[in-house]
């Protein structure tokens, strides 16, 4: 897991997360908002492995999700590993949006698919930032230019 480059385009990030039983509902699957909070830690990793989360602090500037768009596809149940993949698919001046993608390891089977759109702000004031400098130079290796052409890509 890592980072893997896809040919003529940017890096994809991946990540692993085994399910366990606190991850379930009542129905024995990963419930809706479980799934959020998956998505939530897969990029956590990513920024974490990527930028110098405490320089921003130190900086001020943080990042804040103002929009997420999730297409649940197939269920996920105890013990199923799981490849979380992001990449950026729009890198604008003021925003972005994260596309991560959820496939169960054993299988390749797509599970879940999501468009996240960030942004970084000013702790002091919660006002947006630009989105440029060291954060941008950051999100454009992971740029790519055919949203759904990185998961594809990087597939097994």
């Amino acid at each position: 897991m890592g980072t893997t480059p896809v040919e003529g385009q940017g890096m994809v990030f991946s990540t692993e997360i085994k399910i366990r039983g606190y991850h379930l509902d009542v129905y024995g699957h990963v419930n809706n908002a479980r799934w959020v909070e998956l998505l939530e830690e897969a990029r956590w990793r990513w920024l974490d492995a990527d930028l110098d989360l405490t320089a921003w602090d130190e900086a001020g500037q943080g990042i804040a999700v103002v929009n997420l768009n999730v297409n649940y596809r197939r269920p996920a149940h105890m013990h199923d590993v799981l490849e979380f993949r992001c990449w950026i698919s729009k890198l604008g001046g003021r925003s972005a949006v994260c596309k991560q993608e959820v496939l169960r390891r054993e299988t390749g089977e797509r599970l879940l698919d999501a468009d996240v759109t960030f942004v970084l702000f000013d702790l002091g004031t919660g006002r947006p930032r630009p989105m440029a400098g060291e954060a941008r130079e950051a999100f454009q290796r992971y740029h790519h230019r055919r949203d759904g052409a990185a998961g594809e890509a990087a597939g097994r």
